[in-house]
């Protein structure tokens, strides 16, 4: 296809004894071109023609023989400037840059974060061989930390890269462990906290474990620390990757990260008064107490796995 035009990718539908599959899953199984969530925004974005016609839904049940088109549109320019933004960087190479994020580091702008971002800074760092996502020219972010969350974050610098590191998120085969302070002291010593996150239907802007129209969080934690009765050092591994799981699920089980404003983590009467010192270190604090301090994965290009582990910053450990 020439520079500028749309490329079309044409596949058939092959006979499935289990069943019609879904159009998404079929697709992510037929190439690797294109990311399965690259793949998700093209199919609602009308790019995707089944049997002649349009469809825009992901779950949309494939006939045998059915011919498929997916057209992909050019790749355009995104409107975002390099910026000389330091970046704490624990590794790099041809493919992937990992860097120990601070927690007033945002990832990618937004409205009320136009500029001095992550990707700003990458741009800046890497420029043209960044990998491109979701259609536009721009730096691989393959996962996300919140902004008050410091730590261990994994970009992409060529497509490859990119479509090699997400299949890991997408399949849950990654390491990923979190430090947390946490309010008050868990009664058993580790567990698994199992909930599927959505919306919170009171509150939009906030996540909540939903009975309806979540998707699957599992969270394994382990009580490193007791600190007094107040508050306790936890250590928080991932089974899946969903918006503010450890936040949500801690708070949910009565320990909300110390230091949170959105899911409950706020001092009580009885801990103002029997920490005093603690609590005052926790004002002054001004982000919830959360580090990603460790990450593994399958290296894209050697195949082998490598591990990277970060320990807490100093605002947290003044905590301890």
């Amino acid at each position: 296809m020439s520079k500028g035009s749309d490329q079309i990718l044409h596949f058939t539908a092959p006979s499935e004894p289990e069943g019609r599959p879904r159009l998404d899953k079929f697709l992510s199984s037929q190439t690797q071109i294109v990311s399965r969530t690259r793949l998700k925004s093209l199919i609602e974005s009308g790019n995707v023609v089944v049997a002649g016609k349009k469809v825009t839904e992901p779950s949309h049940r494939v006939n045998s023989g059915a011919k498929i088109l997916v057209m992909i549109p050019p790749t355009r320019p995104a409107n975002l400037e390099a910026q000389d933004i330091h970046l704490d960087v624990v590794h790099e190479d041809d493919d992937l840059i990992v860097i120990n994020k601070p927690a007033d580091l945002v990832v990618h702008p937004a409205p009320g974060n136009p500029d001095k971002t992550l990707v700003n800074a990458l741009i800046a760092r890497c420029g043209d061989s960044l990998s491109g996502i979701g259609g536009e020219t721009r730096p691989g972010i393959v996962h996300r930390l919140d902004k008050g969350t410091s730590g261990l974050l994994v970009a992409a610098k060529n497509d490859q890269a990119h479509r090699h590191l997400s299949k890991q998120f997408a399949d849950h085969s990654l390491d990923r462990a979190y430090l947390a302070v946490v309010w008050r002291v868990p009664s058993k010593r580790s567990g698994t906290i199992e909930g599927a996150i959505g919306r919170n239907p009171r509150d939009r802007k906030k996540m909540a474990i939903v009975n309806r129209g979540g998707k699957p969080a599992v969270t394994h934690f382990l009580r490193r620390r007791k600190l007094g009765d107040w508050a306790s050092l936890v250590e928080c591994r991932l089974e899946t990757g969903r918006t503010h799981q450890i936040r949500v699920h801690m708070a949910s089980i009565g320990h909300p990260v110390v230091g949170d404003q959105i899911y409950g983590g706020r001092t009580t009467k009885s801990i103002r008064q029997s920490a005093p010192d603690f609590c005052e270190k926790v004002f002054k604090l001004r982000r919830q107490a959360l580090h990603a301090y460790q990450l593994g994965f399958t290296h894209p290009s050697s195949g082998e796995r490598v591990l990277f582990e970060q320990e807490l910053p100093t605002d947290i450990q003044v905590l301890l």
